[in-house]
Formats: structure tokens, sequence, C-alpha cells
């Protein structure tokens, strides 16, 4: 039993690491895509004029564009609307076209309906927190299956590990059971 003992920590102990690095790397990539794609869109949201917005929400496109986030569903199991990249993405490219092709001569009060218009579309504000509109997920995507798959074995395996583990620790050892003898 004490070989199992060993074997069951052993695999706890691999479970715990597998489950903290996926931890550690949601968290990076959510913070990097925090930095890289939803501070530019909560900057062009809170624009003050059309050019300074129009070159926050470039930057945005850019990044999905270069990342291939401008198609697919970040959901896994139920393809909820909210998660579609296609909608999400095709609406900044939509709003940044608006801000592209505004001409010259427009009037301020024009511009302000503009600016209102974009941060109502790129931002939504509950409990009176404004929070910018992406789908979740969207930082891991496309790989959100297999981070799935990696959070519930590796959670698993762990919980069943340091519990086999404990279990054995607490077995009591027959002096006919160690030497192979019932």
């Amino acid at each position: 039993m004490k070989k199992f003992s060993i074997a069951f920590l052993l695999l706890a102990i691999l479970c715990t690491i597998l489950f903290g690095t996926w931890a550690t790397m949601r968290i990076v990539k959510d913070i990097s895509f925090s930095f890289d794609c939803e501070a530019y869109l909560k900057r062009a949201a809170d624009a003050n004029t059309v050019e300074m917005a129009k070159e926050e929400l470039a930057k945005a496109v850019d990044y999905a564009e270069r990342n291939k986030l401008t198609e697919g569903v970040v959901s896994i199991f139920l393809k909820n609307p909210a998660n579609d990249l296609g909608f999400w993405y095709n609406n900044m490219k939509a709003a940044y076209e608006e801000l592209e092709n505004l001409p010259e001569d427009t009037t301020p009060l024009e511009k302000t309906n503009v600016l209102m218009k974009l941060r109502e579309s790129l931002t939504d504000r509950s409990n009176g927190d404004t929070a910018v509109i992406c789908p979740d997920g969207i930082s891991i995507y496309p790989n959100n299956v297999l981070y799935f798959w990696w959070a519930l074995l590796s959670l698993v395996g762990a919980a069943a590990f340091w519990s086999l583990f404990g279990v054995s620790r607490h077995v009591s050892y027959s002096p006919l059971v160690a030497h192979g003898q019932t």
C-alpha cells in the first residue's frame, strides 16, 4: 500500500501542477487580451474626438485580424449568440468604417452623435459599471476546447489523487495483507 501512496502523491502533485499551469495560462492570456485589444476598445469608446476614436479602434481591429478573431464561436457546448466572434468583429469593423467615412465638414453635433453611437456599440453599462463588450473566452480562442479539457481533467485528477493519497495513508496494514496472504 505504501507504493500506491507514493504513486497517488506523485499523480496528485502532477495534476495540481497541471491545473496551476492552466490557471496561470488563462490569467496571462486574459491580461494579454485586455492590454492588446480590450483597452483600445475602451479608449475608443471613451474618446472625445472622432480622430482619437478611429485611432484606438484601428488598433483593436488590427489585433482581431492578426489573431484571427474574425469568425467563429467561442462557446464549447451552447452556441450563445453573445459569443459569436463574427458579429463582434463585424460590429467593430463597421464602427471603424463609419468613423473612417465621416465627412470632414460634419457638424460637431453629428460627430458627438457618432461618438455616442460608438460608445453604445462597444460598451455595456450595468450596475453603474461600464464594460467593453467582448465574447467570453475570446482570450483563449481558438483553443477553448483544449483549455476546457485541460482544466477539467487536471482538476478532477488532482481531487481524485489527493483523496486517494489521503485514504491510502490511513488504511490499516495487516501483516497478512502486507505479505500477500489472506
